[in-house]
């Protein structure tokens, strides 16, 4: 079978909504976290491949599973993970997660409510926190923050993306319950503006997960280590900032990802409040999450 890095999109995924493996994070840990990323992002690629049919895609991401578990060596990031895993014993278990969501892009193209989004959430963002958390060495106490900050990025991402989503792979994240609540369509979302009914949708969700924001909030000041508290507190920053943007602007007609300089602005303000926060202290940790 081909592989799978030779099927990458060419997509260069300058769109995240979080830095990955950044200077602040300490140079020990950057491998692995890269291996992981290569990992998933050759699994997400496989899932938005445009003339792959379902089954091949099924069978593509199968085959990175399979060797992430040791079941041959001819896929790259899948063997480059499992080696990186394995140095610093760390089981896949946050890998394997993933798979379930891109298995679900593959086969699921709607959703029916919140709740519907929030466990597409559970394998598609909170595996990526958690696997970072536990790179880290922290306590899965830590989740329940990080599972709410972890969901708000990729709710934030569904709404910056919601038009090309229809538009390119004809899946829609927004629910179902939601878009009727709004009395807005599907189809509004091939619009060049969004009509009334579907701003209003829209909006409503960024607020909906403004408030997922405000329950991660206490994760940068949970974590143990200064540097991954940093970085946990860039990334809120950003959350925040473009959460701001989806309650008020159009994403079907308007910018509603970060700029460099806000980029630079939310980084500088997010690094100086966390090394504010930690000169008075940090916060007890939150409720376990549930799989911890």
């Amino acid at each position: 079978m081909t592989s799978a890095s030779d099927l990458r999109s060419g997509k260069t995924h300058r769109d995240e909504n979080f830095p990955v493996a950044s200077w602040i994070i300490h140079p020990r840990h950057r491998a692995l976290i890269l291996a992981f990323y290569n990992f998933v992002r050759t699994a997400d690629d496989i899932a938005d491949h445009a003339t792959l049919s379902a089954e091949e895609k099924l069978g593509y991401l199968d085959l990175l599973e399979a060797e992430l578990l040791g079941k041959g060596d001819t896929q790259k990031e899948a063997v480059n993970l499992r080696i990186a895993l394995a140095e610093r014993a760390m089981p896949p278990r946050h890998a394997l997660d993933v798979l379930i969501a891109f298995r679900m892009d593959v086969t699921k193209l709607r959703y029916e409510n919140w709740d519907d989004v929030i466990h597409y959430c559970r394998y598609s963002a909170m595996p990526v926190g958690r696997f970072m958390l536990d790179v880290h060495g922290e306590s899965t106490s830590t989740w329940a923050a990080s599972d709410a900050l972890c969901a708000a990025l990729q709710i934030n991402n569904h709404l910056q993306d919601c038009a090309k989503d229809y538009r390119d792979l004809n899946r829609v994240y927004l629910p179902r319950d939601a878009l009727a609540a709004s009395g807005a369509t599907v189809e509004m979302l091939g619009a060049p503006k969004s009509p009334t009914a579907l701003l209003q949708c829209l909006q409503a969700l960024a607020v909906r997960t403004a408030t997922l924001l405000d329950e991660s909030k206490s994760l940068a000041a949970e974590v143990r280590d200064f540097r991954l508290g940093l970085e946990i507190s860039v990334i809120q920053a950003f959350a925040d900032r473009i959460v701001g943007m989806l309650k008020v602007r159009d994403p079907l007609s308007e910018r509603v990802h970060l700029g460099p300089l806000e980029l630079l602005g939310q980084s500088v303000g997010g690094i100086a409040s966390e090394i504010a926060r930690r000169a008075v202290g940090r916060r007890p940790v939150s409720k376990p999450a549930a799989g911890a």
